[in-house]
């Protein structure tokens, strides 16, 4: 095999795939990304793919900014293959690999990487054909984005329960749904997709959360759809396909799905709120994070007073031993209800308000040992437990 490649799409191909492989394994072929160069026309032009896996999650990429001398495949190490690429500053890099071995050139430097025979790297799933799949549907890039953001942040880490180490994707006909939670707080965001005629009336699945990361990366540089397939234990995106008869020929990731049940999360959402109070996306998080400098690990809490005494009004106060007390108050734009005290983690507030496009959210409480409910427009809810306060 031998290509001249432009340095900034092999950069970006080469990060992506890095990112995928795993740098400890038992099985080293899996550390390398695999390259395969194939001729696509008249005078050199062709296609350079890369691939990567772990075992459980798959990324195939490719660039055509290539020229392709010869034909052919190679496994490099991912790892040195971004290194490398990433420290060079010509315009373009020669990859020329034969037997075991991959050479890569720059205008005054030269890697000799060693690393193994092709056939011993793992087959790529690839994009099911239209009708093989469980489940299939496309959704905007923007639109998947959005999904994502406002439910990835909620993911247990390193829970024993490995239904919730993940997010829930739940179709049903146009309406998209996609639900996280950790056990002390739930996000929910909701879409409306097209479907063809043809398609089925719906799924779920839950998908593991570093992939979900792995597909907000490449959303940056997707076309106008992704493609979306579940089948029996995996979901695939198909990133820059056409609505062509060969859908993901181009960039396709694949996942295997989290095993388990995952929660009965709408049993979870409180129904009987009858304190609402309406405020400023942008002023509840300067007052949450200003409130929040007077906490330590053992007071994580802080104390939110919501009011109407002298006009809708909030008081947020925190306090750690040996270290001080804080008060921060805001104006309300609304609130209905009696008044009430109720004690959050400020790290659970922030992180809602970081994903929330709107000017306004509100917030409906029952009661300071019962969970609120943080809404914002229609499609997206956020339930966040209350702390405990000295």
């Amino acid at each position: 095999m031998k290509v001249i490649c432009d340095r900034a799409a092999l950069t970006d191909a080469a990060n992506m795939s890095a990112s995928v492989a795993p740098t400890r394994t038992p099985k080293p072929q899996l550390s390398c990304v695999h390259l395969s160069a194939e001729r696509t026309g008249e005078g050199g032009a062709g296609r350079l793919t890369l691939s990567a896996t772990d075992a459980d999650i798959s990324l195939r990429l490719s660039t055509t900014e290539v020229e392709v001398q010869e034909e052919g495949e190679t496994l490099v190490n991912a790892q040195k293959l971004q290194q490398i690429v990433g420290a060079q500053d010509d315009q373009t890099l020669t990859i020329d690999a034969a037997a075991e071995q991959t050479v890569i050139r720059g205008s005054g430097s030269r890697f000799t990487v060693y690393g193994y025979s092709p056939k011993d790297f793992p087959q790529i799933p690839t994009f099911p054909d239209k009708g093989k799949a469980q489940d299939s549907f496309e959704i905007t890039p923007k639109q998947l984005h959005e999904l994502i953001s406002r439910t990835i942040f909620s993911t247990a880490r390193e829970n024993s329960r490995y239904a919730i180490n993940g997010v829930l994707l739940k179709r049903d006909g146009k309406k998209l749904e996609m639900v996280a939670t950790d056990g002390r707080r739930l996000a929910m965001a909701r879409g409306t997709i097209t479907l063809d005629d043809d398609a089925s009336a719906g799924g779920q699945c839950i998908v593991p959360t570093k992939a979900l990361n792995l597909v907000n990366k490449l959303l940056q540089s997707a076309g106008e759809i992704v493609r979306v397939a579940i089948t029996d234990n995996q979901i695939l995106f198909a990133f820059d396909d056409t609505k062509a008869d060969a859908p993901g020929s181009g960039t396709v990731l694949a996942s295997n799905l989290v095993e388990g049940t995952f929660p009965p999360y709408e049993d979870v959402i409180p129904r009987d709120q009858d304190k609402k109070a309406t405020l400023d996306v942008v002023t509840l998080g300067s007052a949450v994070r200003r409130a929040a400098l007077l906490t330590n690990e053992e007071s994580r809490g802080v104390r939110m007073t919501f009011s109407s005494e002298g006009g809708p009004n909030l008081k947020l106060a925190s306090r750690a031993p040996e270290m001080g007390e804080a008060e921060v108050n805001v104006a309300l734009k609304g609130f209905d209800g009696d008044e009430i005290e109720i004690g959050f983690n400020p790290q659970f507030i922030t992180e809602a308000l970081k994903v929330i496009d709107d000017d306004t959210v509100t917030i409906e409480m029952k009661s300071s040992n019962k969970p609120g409910l943080l809404k914002a427009g229609p499609d997206f809810l956020y339930v966040v437990m209350p702390v405990n306060l000295q």
